[in-house]
């Protein structure tokens, strides 16, 4: 029979049973009939568990195959010989056996002799790490085989590869920056040809290179991964994933194709990329409404099985972006529940991110917090890195200003002065320097003298106003600097672009709750939000709209 019949009927088998009745049938194969057979068996029986059936090893179709392959490694051809070490390796035939050491000598042999071509030490390669893993010495002597070969004419299969050996080797300690810009330049080239694994497997290879100067090639992978969203595995979508977040790319219709792809899959999906995808969205400040109701859908019913680093990657993306699903009473009855019954197997710095995010969004842990306040647990975030650093004793201000303010009935200990932050470090809400600068332009225009408004203030509530305006109490404007007779005081809060989730109205949760602890606090907090001002064209038009918002009654100036 000849080779391209034999493929053919091959690849229309499915069972380690037909394949070896349909090899019984014939007289002779070639070693490459043979080591496709090898591979066909591998494909079959071997799955993400393992292998499915194990005395299979002990059929005689198989057992003749195998010796065929042990005392003939030296007649067979290159590719009859490496197909077949990567179907035994990938049916864990015993690493130290005499059939895997002579596959394994001869290919070695050959490498050295530089009788291997592009694909065979893809090849060679793809087997030794799966078999050696990274420390594997021999990976250094292929790549410098695949040097000598022409990199321009590689195809993808080649150019994954040798980003591969590449991580060992950079690993090591080797500086391989002006190859490595050749190969990027060269798999620009070939982008459009990538399959889902080649695209994530790439990406991957860039982050572990740290190739941050590959701009064009990043872009393009990005973009190219969007059609490929529906097709990667969870391990794939997780690799292109943290590509996204390192490189900081930002690609609309990968957000799109995640929506689509995330709801349909999610029962399916693994817990670890449900996590990543959750802190891609979060990282990334995108309020997706899809995702997020999906995974709070799928956090209700599998939230049992879930570790508590999943539960926190799961739950704390709604706070920071400031969400609350349809089913959130659901929701945070199962996550009381899991905080209940697993409380003492998360770690101090999760429990505390995981009952901050709560807050944001006014899903209150009362029964927490004596623990979070004790001087035990205190302790131990403090032993644990990143410590008691200033964000994580903003958490703590936060909660106990949480428990003051929002849960009267609260009456367990307090939070100790000491571990108090005097103002609170808000990273996404420094305002945008010419939104500032346009509204106090408008504020000047409005009020006349610049003493009767102040900027940057710091309260002794540990947060900071954007502005502060002080009225008395027939609603005279009083000067900013004046202590007495003050009857009202207005909080402006210039809410530029990253006070909200990306393209989106929807504040964040760390300035919702900063708004609502103001107004507890006193003060009437007016909202200056970037999307009701960026077309005001002028200082008269911006006063006009000042006058609206923050005096919608005629208002006086102090004497």
């Amino acid at each position: 029979m000849d080779e391209q019949l034999f493929f053919k009927k091959l690849n229309n088998l499915w069972t380690s049973k037909e394949i070896f009745d349909f090899l019984s049938s014939l007289e002779a194969m070639s070693d490459t009939m043979a080591s496709g057979a090898l591979q066909k068996i591998s494909e079959v029986e071997v799955d993400y568990n393992g292998l499915k059936n194990p005395g299979l090893l002990e059929n005689e179709v198989f057992r003749a195959l195998c010796f065929q392959f042990e005392f003939e490694s030296s007649k067979l051809s290159n590719t009859g010989l490496l197909n077949a070490l990567q179907a035994l390796i990938k049916l864990r035939i015993d690493p130290q056996s005499t059939l895997m050491a002579n596959l394994l000598s001869e290919s070695k042999e050959r490498l050295g002799k530089g009788q291997l071509t592009a694909e065979n030490l893809c090849a060679l390669g793809e087997s030794l790490l799966e078999l050696e893993g990274p420390s594997c010495a021999t990976l250094e002597q292929i790549m410098n085989r695949m040097q000598e070969k022409d990199i321009e004419r590689w195809n993808p299969r080649e150019i994954v590869m040798f980003y591969k050996i590449l991580q060992v080797t950079v690993r090591k300690g080797k500086q391989c920056q002006n190859l490595l810009n050749r190969l990027n330049s060269v798999t620009l080239r070939t982008v459009c040809q990538l399959s889902p694994n080649y695209v994530s497997v790439i990406l991957n290879s860039l982050v572990v290179l740290r190739q941050t100067q590959a701009v064009p090639l990043v872009t393009a992978l990005c973009k190219h991964s969007v059609k490929h969203v529906p097709y990667f595995t969870d391990y794939e979508l997780v690799d292109v994933l943290e590509a996204f977040l390192y490189f900081g790319h930002r690609e609309q219709n990968f957000t799109k194709a995640l929506e689509t792809h995330v709801p349909k899959s999610i029962l399916t999906m693994h817990p670890q990329t449900v996590s990543k995808v959750m802190q891609y969205c979060c990282k990334k400040m995108i309020l997706s409404k899809p995702i997020f109701d999906a995974v709070a859908e799928s956090f209700i019913s599998d939230a049992d099985r879930l570790t508590t680093d999943e539960i926190a990657a799961y739950i704390i993306p709604f706070g920071t972006l400031n969400y609350l699903p349809p089913t959130a009473s659901s929701l945070f009855r199962k996550l009381e529940s899991a905080l209940h019954s697993r409380r003492s197997h998360f770690q101090p710095h999760t429990l505390l991110n995981l009952l901050h995010s709560c807050v944001l969004i006014q899903r209150y842990p009362v029964n927490f917090l004596p623990k979070i306040f004790s001087p035990y647990f205190l302790q131990k975030l403090q032993a644990q890195p990143p410590g008691l650093n200033r964000v994580v004793s903003s958490q703590l201000t936060q909660l106990f200003l949480t428990a003051t303010l929002e849960c009267p009935f609260y009456e367990g200990p307090k939070l100790l002065s000491k571990y108090q932050v005097k103002a609170f470090p808000m990273p996404h809400s420094s305002p945008d320097i010419h939104l500032f600068k346009t509204v106090k332009t408008g504020l000047l225009h409005l009020l006349k003298k610049r003493i009767y408004f102040a900027s940057e203030v710091s309260t002794p509530y540990f947060y900071v106003i954007d502005v502060e305006i002080k009225l008395d109490e027939e609603g005279f404007v009083l000067p900013a600097a004046q202590l007495e007779e003050v009857h009202r005081r207005i909080a402006l809060c210039v809410d530029s672009q990253n006070r909200f989730c990306a393209n989106s109205h929807n504040l964040l949760g760390e300035e919702a709750i900063k708004q609502r602890h103001l107004q507890l606090l006193g003060y009437e907090v007016v909202q200056i939000p970037f999307f009701e001002v960026e077309g005001l064209q002028n200082s008269r038009k911006m006063a006009e709209y000042l006058h609206k918002k923050i005096f919608p009654h005629p208002q006086r100036l102090s004497n």
